[in-house]
């Protein structure tokens, strides 16, 4: 029987006709905040009004649920239903969230369905498991293998958190029991472990045997001991998993704690004679065979502690990504759903939640199956809620698909190229990586993709074809921290294999490999087959182009194996199969789907990336370092897409996860239009660096590629403006800190695993020598030279792609900090505390300023515009604008305009229309070829005789105006007659600065 082939879903319609008393709140444009400790919702409340003034309408937060006692970034949560206290807790959170009510703003909240940090006592339900086992009510929580091929694992959880191997640890009394409550746990540094209460008796009976050899009548005490020992003896078995016995387990082992607690309290001789027992247990050091009772007091439990060095190998819980401390958690469970969800829904109910941002949406089983879920819980809670319904985007209410969706809900998606949004989920669309990538590559000049290319791979060695490098770094990881998941699956196939004659004779070895290769050559992050059993042909498509990839790639392993999982992933099954063989196969595929994301992740996103950048600028998520330019034509045709499809995504440039801020990017795009001229730069500096570079283990440090990588780095993160000498101080050491992270991720010649501290002191010291401030260094007064005009394209750049993002389709996203110049890099460069308090001040003085002659106030701004302040006055304006006609940008056409004459590329223009009403976005690029070196600000005459043509008809009710009136500026500029239409001189609509918003001027 062959797949099944999915058709559109109906699930917009169905929503669409069950909730029409419920419209999602659509954001104009949201503000990224990243909660914590240091910056919590008393902060945030304070800087409403400042968001609000900005023209944001929705503060787009970072998870609010309970995470990791001291986390700075809230992901990795421990209680989904708790409010996160560390941030300000329940009621800091609701008047947080009124203050936005209040002031007609809404919360998108981040909330995350994949996983919880295991590491934190707080989750109680993964302690519950370790105490408990496969007995534990929350076992089924969590994706554990109880019944590995190691049988040494055998209803256990490995746990690799040790330093060392577990035996030198053991004998060194790192691990030691402990008595709190009345309970008993093992510790290890700043970890504790739950001990199982049957194995408490092996602690409880020699303290018994302590007591009863006193002299004198066994006493009540005494008597009360050996009574919970008897208690702890009948507890049902751990492996036990009726519903009956588990509820008298959990019923039974809480009323033996508190008794025991009680006694302890109480009585003296028991407390001491417990000590005594557990100061023998925990063994004497020097004396090996002391350690005898510990450790089979430690076997005896429902995990084993070890090394973590045998994680890849050996782990059998399911994590997020390859992170250890951090559990897959079985979501699609009604169970765990309802856990998971409580708190959203709750604050979604109360009215003070108006959106959702899904993390990793590719670890879930069945995303679609969750998401539809999820919209039907939201509409049920935005059904009962009490508050007043949010104003969008004008507030309006959009029922035209997928607006007719009842709640507000996008998704962490990284959309591979050439590939799409699935049509049919439930939602408004993802975060934006797809929009970052476009705008972006409008800056990338395409013409220098060979000549960058070959001088990366002349400089630093390395002459390869990208998709190699991505095939052996999804390989390397599949290796060093994912093979016990790709055992599992591996397994898994043998045993599909055995079901049908056809297939019997594949071997585990040929199998693995097979699959390894498969998932090495997956083109995107994962296939979407259903937990019902439904093959989609986007689906069909992708496991076919993995499989003649994989095919090509080792032509010496057997076609036919690669053949069979295929079929098996694509379920087309052998005549012959019983629904548990059809049922084995599908779990197959729908954990195959699982593991090639994280890979895809690790080996892309974490590896390859940096590996290989001719320009880095390119390396982000969701991109190639390939991708070099994208036609204007090209660019206006997706926006049209995203308009059709999804107008209210997120349309992010800097987001918590990027490789680079925005601002860092746009100023290595510069490099790619000056590429002899940064060859010649890289050339020199190679040579002036010289007498700092030293050899490890033969090579030098840092070798032609991590020169390449930092070269880069410092062009897009050196500061605009200048330095004290404490500012270059902690400069050098951002710089030293991410390349430190760039090379332990690219896992070339140092790694996190396996750190080359040689390799890593060298490296830091060569970026302090280069950047040492001393008249004599050479190599830094030249950086400064060549940077300078670099800087200030990248900075027009930025303001260009600032427009142009706020203008298109999609909701415009602003990371934290970026209404100014940001210079972060990766993470935890990008979580640095941001300086709102300088960001109120500069955006009061703009309002102020802003009702008098704008003209010049937008001239002082580009004077000064190292400080940003232009940046910030561009953002507001222009969100102000949209905010006020958001039926413009949430509903309005997009017409792509067409400039003409000399200076023709350098300009990307459209316009928005509407009901009558029209704006024209028009923004430079390209900015060194118009004489950024002798003119700081490209402007006017630059333009030559460039101009931009407006059809007669605009949009059906939409036609060109004759005068036009610049939103930045305040300048009027007339268009003139072309033909039927009319046309407007690139000249005076850029005669004050390269970026222009024009409204027809009454």
């Amino acid at each position: 029987m062959g797949p099944l082939v999915a058709a559109n879903s109906s699930v917009v319609t169905e929503f669409a006709s069950q909730t029409t008393s419920v419209t999602a709140r659509i954001p104009s444009a949201t503000y990224r905040l990243q909660l914590h400790r240091g910056f919590t919702f008393a902060d945030a409340r304070g800087l409403v009004e400042y968001f609000n003034q900005l023209g944001i309408s929705d503060c787009y937060i970072s998870p609010l649920a309970q995470a990791r006692s001291g986390s700075l970034h809230c992901y990795d949560v421990v209680d989904h239903r708790r409010l996160n206290p560390e941030i300000g807790g329940e009621q800091a959170f609701r008047e947080f969230a009124l203050k936005l009510r209040g002031l007609g703003m809404g919360v998108v909240s981040d909330t995350v369905p994949n996983h919880v940090c295991i590491a934190d006592r707080g989750n109680a339900w993964w302690f519950d498991v370790l105490e408990n086992g496969p007995s534990s009510p929350y076992a089924s929580y969590f994706d554990i293998d109880w019944h590995p091929p190691k049988q040494d694992l055998s209803d256990k959880v490995l746990l690799p958190v040790l330093a060392a191997q577990y035996g030198h640890v053991l004998e060194n009394q790192e691990i030691t029991i402990i008595q709190q409550a009345g309970a008993f746990a093992a510790t290890y540094g700043n970890m504790v472990f739950p001990l199982a209460p049957r194995t408490w008796t092996e602690i409880l009976e020699p303290a018994m045997a302590t007591l009863t050899h006193e002299p004198g009548e066994p006493n009540h005490d005494a008597l009360e001991l050996a009574s919970i020992i008897t208690a702890l003896n009948y507890l049902p078995l751990r492996t036990e998993t009726d519903l009956a016995k588990v509820r008298e387990r959990q019923r039974e082992k809480e009323i033996t704690k508190q008794r025991l607690a009680a006694l302890i309290a109480a009585s003296p001789a028991v407390r001491s004679a417990i000590e005594k027992s557990i100061a023998d247990l925990n063994g004497t050091k020097g004396v090996t065979h002391s350690f005898d009772r510990l450790e089979k007091l430690l076997d005896n439990q429902a995990y084993r502690l070890s090394f973590w060095g045998v994680a890849a190998d050996e782990i059998n819980y399911r994590r997020f990504f390859d992170v250890n401390e951090l559990a897959a958690i079985r979501v699609e469970l009604p169970e765990v759903f309802a856990a998971t969800h409580e708190l959203p829904l709750r604050l979604i109910r109360e009215g003070l939640v108006t959106g959702l941002r899904i993390d990793h949406v590719d670890g879930l089983r069945d995303p679609q199956q969750y998401l539809d879920l999820l919209q039907r819980e939201c509409a049920r809670a935005l059904a009962e809620t009490g508050a007043p319904a949010g104003e969008g985007e004008a507030g309006s209410q959009d029922r035209s698909a997928p607006s007719a969706l009842p709640f507000y809900v996008v998704v962490e998606k990284i959309l591979g190229v050439d590939e799409s949004l699935r049509a049919d989920w439930p939602v408004y669309g993802t975060t934006g990586y797809e929009f970052l990538n476009d705008l972006n590559e409008l800056f990338v000049e395409p013409g220098s993709r060979a000549y960058l290319e070959d001088f990366y791979a002349r400089f630093s060695g390395r002459r390869r074809y990208f998709r190699d490098v991505l095939n052996e770094s999804k390989k390397l990881v599949l290796r060093a921290s994912m093979s016990g998941e790709q055992n599992v699956l591996s397994r898994k196939l043998d045993r599909i294999s055995e079901q049908h004659r056809w297939s019997r004779d594949f071997t585990l070895n040929s199998l693995g490999r097979a699959l390894a290769e498969m998932i090495a050559c997956f083109p995107v992050y994962r296939s979407y087959v259903s937990s019902a059993g439904v093959v989609s042909a986007e689906d069909q498509r992708q496991i076919e182009a993995a499989t003649a990839a994989a095919k090509k790639r080792n032509p010496a392993l057997s076609k036919v194996v690669f053949d069979f999982v295929a079929a098996v992933l694509l379920l087309i099954h052998p005549d012959g199969l019983d629904q548990t063989e059809r049922d084995e196969r599908l779990d197959f595929a729908l954990r195959f789907q699982q593991l090639t994301a994280p890979a895809m992740a690790k080996g892309f996103e974490d590896t390859a990336l940096y590996r290989y950048y001719p320009l880095a600028s390119l390396n982000e998520v969701g991109n190639e370092p390939t991708a070099f330019g994208i036609p204007v034509e090209a660019f206006h045709a997706r926006n049209q897409r995203r308009l059709r499809a999804w107008p209210h995504a997120l349309s992010a440039t800097s987001t918590h996860d990027t490789k680079r801020s925005e601002d860092v990017r746009a100023r290595i795009n510069v490099l790619s239009e000056i590429a002899e001229a940064w060859e010649a730069a890289v050339e020199r500096w190679h040579q002036m660096t010289a007498s700092a570079r030293t050899e490890v283990e033969g090579i030098p440090v840092p070798d032609g590629n991590e020169e390449y990588l930092l070269y880069q780095t410092l062009i897009g993160a050196w500061p605009l403006g200048s330095m004290s000498a404490d500012e270059h101080e902690r400069f050098v050491a951002r710089i030293q800190t991410y390349m430190q992270k760039a090379t332990h991720e690219a896992k070339l010649r140092t790694s996190w695993i396996n750190p080359n501290e040689a390799h890593d002191r060298a490296l830091a010291s060569f970026i302090t020598k280069v950047l040492q401030p001393d008249p004599d260094n050479t190599f830094l007064s030249d950086f400064k030279r060549f940077r300078h005009p670099v800087g200030t394209a990248g900075m027009l750049n930025s303001l260009s792609q600032t427009l142009l993002k706020i203008g298109s389709p999609g909701i415009p996203d602003l990371y934290q900090g970026n209404e100014l110049w940001d210079d972060s890099l990766v993470d935890p460069d990008n979580r640095r505390p941001i300086d709102f308090a300088l960001r109120q001040a500069m955006l009061e003085d703009l309002i102020h300023r802003a009702s008098g002659n704008r003209l010049k106030l937008v001239e002082e701004l580009l004077a000064s515009a190292s400080d940003g302040r232009i940046k910030m006055y561009v953002t507001r304006c222009a969100l102000l604008f949209r905010r006020e006609y958001p039926d413009l940008f949430g509903r309005g056409s997009y017409v792509g305009l067409t400039p003409a004459g000399e200076r023709a590329r350098h300009t990307v223009a459209f316009a928005r229309c509407h009901d009558h009403r029209h704006v024209i976005i028009a923004a430079g690029r390209f900015f060194m070829d118009l004489g950024i070196d002798r003119n700081s600000f490209p402007a006017g005459r630059v333009w030559s005789d460039a101009t931009l043509a407006l059809p007669p008809n605009l949009a059906t009710d939409c036609a060109p105006a004759k005068r036009y009136l610049d939103l930045f500026t305040g300048r009027t500029i007339d268009s003139h007659p072309d033909g039927a239409g009319r046309r407007l001189t690139l000249a005076e609509v850029f005669a004050q600065m390269p970026i222009a918003m024009l409204v027809p001027s009454p």
